[in-house]
């Protein structure tokens, strides 16, 4: 009965022991992905051929950068936006995997100009945001902003 209850006791040290490093959790914090100015885009309206919107832009120009886009970051200011480069003209593919705000996706022509939009895509949806027709160029703002600017198919876009 002694040996019993002694692997009782040990058995319950050993299951509280284990318990206790369950229950210890490591949070891991994701860094915030600051905007990293790389130059100036320009929105023409073909309107009234004017510049309407002045905007600094981070480029997304390689493969890792177009993956990840605006993944991981909590918002952008009204001023900013992301510009994908891709090397081939096709039917584009968005969607808003671990990106925590929503945006308006401007799908932009190998000349430059806006082709189509997907406009209030909403944070964290996986949905595919398709472009409908071929695109070189992808622009990310605030969700709202192109219908605030007023954008049209046809503006054209021009960044150094």
């Amino acid at each position: 009965m002694k040996v019993l209850f002694k692997t009782c006791i040990l058995t319950m040290m050993l299951i509280g022991f284990y318990a206790c490093k369950e229950d210890k959790k490591t949070t891991v914090k994701q860094t915030e992905v600051s905007f990293t100015k790389e130059g100036e885009l320009v929105i023409h309206k073909i309107a009234t051929d004017s510049t309407e919107v002045k905007l600094d832009i981070e480029i997304a120009d390689t493969e890792f950068d177009t993956q990840t886009g605006l993944m991981y970051r909590s918002s952008m200011k009204t001023n900013q936006a992301m510009l994908f480069v891709f090397d081939d003209v096709t039917q584009r593919y968005f969607y808003m995997k671990n990106t925590q705000f929503p945006l308006d996706i401007i799908y932009v022509g190998e000349n430059k100009k806006i082709v189509s939009f997907q406009k209030n895509a909403k944070p964290l949806d996986e949905n595919s945001l398709p472009s409908n027709v071929p695109a070189k160029y992808v622009l990310e703002i605030n969700a709202g902003l192109s219908d605030q600017w007023t954008l049209k198919v046809g503006d054209s876009l021009s960044w150094y």
